[in-house]
């Protein structure tokens, strides 16, 4: 009896993570769409007069703010993938007594183990790093370009901006989950 409790919490804690994985997911993508929308917004605002190529400078802010939103999602959907596969499908084959992993999680780990998984993988990550990274290494290099004697505190501020894109950059290599199968 205690047992069936047990796993039937089990069961309701791997539907609730399934919902949050699912949310996650749909934000994350629609991440792309507002930074693409972001992005359009900000570069026609900056070429549609030469006083304007300091907006330029908000393009790595929005990259920043939202390519860490994206990353940290990604990252918990991965997360609670990881969760799943490792630790609670050992959890119910232990209180189940069924040995055939597949059959029980099976979408959980069959997915991983496709022989594309590591090409689209990778194709995904240098796509997070075009939208997020390079994009507002970009837009700092037209701003450069453009604004050739600016203050001294705008290259700065640039700089900055210059860095912490550098650091998402590795951030989004770090938590690129190539690994395939369980």
């Amino acid at each position: 009896m205690a047992e069936d409790l047990v796993l039937d919490v089990w069961l309701a804690e791997y539907d609730k993570l399934k919902d949050e994985q699912i949310q996650r997911i749909g934000f994350r993508d629609n991440l792309l769409y507002v930074t693409l929308g972001v992005f359009g917004a900000i570069i026609s605002f900056a070429v549609s007069s030469s006083a304007n190529y300091y907006a330029f400078l908000v393009l790595p802010w929005a990259c920043l703010i939202l390519g860490w939103t994206y990353l940290i999602n990604d990252q918990k959907i991965s997360a609670i993938g990881r969760y799943i596969r490792l630790t609670l499908v050992d959890k119910v084959k232990q209180k189940s007594g069924y040995a055939d992993l597949e059959a029980l999680f099976g979408w959980e780990i069959a997915h991983r183990s496709d022989k594309r998984r590591s090409r689209r993988k990778i194709e995904q990550l240098i796509i997070d790093e075009i939208t997020f990274v390079l994009s507002g290494i970009v837009a700092l290099i037209a701003f450069w370009v453009l604004v050739p004697k600016a203050a001294l505190v705008i290259y700065l501020l640039s700089g900055l901006e210059l860095l912490l894109l550098l650091v998402l950059g590795w951030e989004i290599i770090v938590y690129a989950d190539l690994a395939k199968g369980r």
